[in-house]
């Protein structure tokens, strides 16, 4: 939602949301399948999804590992069997999440970290999503931190073709992993965790807030 404000895109489920690329996200037929789509060429209002003049140049916007990481985790966790033992541990272990959240899969970096540690949660998986799971913690602690192993690509693809495999939907932030994995800067990890921590405490603070109600002052808030 950021990336969009800043580039000028259109909110929500778009047909080119990457400011890179002119990705069609509805051809769903085609995700993970073709990598290499048509290069924006300029962010040009009522084109191609934009709606207003763009507030940064897009070689100035970085993709943070950890909203990366959190996008992962919730399209892994939509892609679970909602009815099985897996999911039924997860309301369990994290109490205080909404029915509706652990759903959607919107966890924060501590909540996932918890689940790294776990070896229930581990042990009950089970299959392909125990495959992709490993994956995921691998390519979160060779790429998404302040470490980048030699075979971070590698580890990315096998991840990708699981995720895949298991049915979970392409968002932007893995469609970035897919097709833009070079616009990663090579000292993006070094960047701390704890000012995107920070500011999702001040989120779910804002949420409490307002109830779930949208008004011009809590846009103002958000800013």
């Amino acid at each position: 939602m950021v990336v969009s404000m800043l580039t000028g895109l259109q909110l929500g489920y778009t047909k080119y949301c990457c400011f890179l690329c002119e990705w069609d996200s509805r051809a769903k037929t085609l995700h993970y399948l073709k990598r290499d789509w048509p290069q924006r060429k300029s962010l040009k209002v009522r084109k191609k999804n934009v709606q207003h003049p763009a507030l940064a140049e897009w070689h100035k916007i970085l993709l943070l590992p950890l909203h990366i990481k959190l996008g992962l985790m919730k399209n892994f966790v939509k892609a679970m069997d909602q009815t099985g033992s897996v999911f039924k541990y997860l309301a369990e272990k994290f109490p205080q999440l909404s029915d509706e959240k652990i759903k959607e899969g919107v966890f924060v970096g501590p909540q996932i970290h918890k689940l790294f540690r776990d070896d229930m949660f581990n042990n009950l998986l089970q299959g392909d999503e125990k495959k992709a799971w490993d994956l995921f913690c691998l390519v979160s602690a060779n790429f998404l931190r302040n470490i980048r192993a030699e075979i971070y690509k590698e580890l990315i693809e096998d991840m990708l073709s699981l995720y895949h495999k298991l049915g979970c939907s392409m968002s932007l932030k893995i469609h970035m992993l897919h097709s833009h994995l070079d616009f990663f800067l090579d000292n993006c990890t070094m960047v701390s965790d704890e000012h995107g921590e920070h500011f999702h405490q001040e989120i779910a603070t804002m949420e409490k807030r307002y109830q779930g109600k949208w008004s011009t002052t809590m846009l103002a808030d958000y800013c």
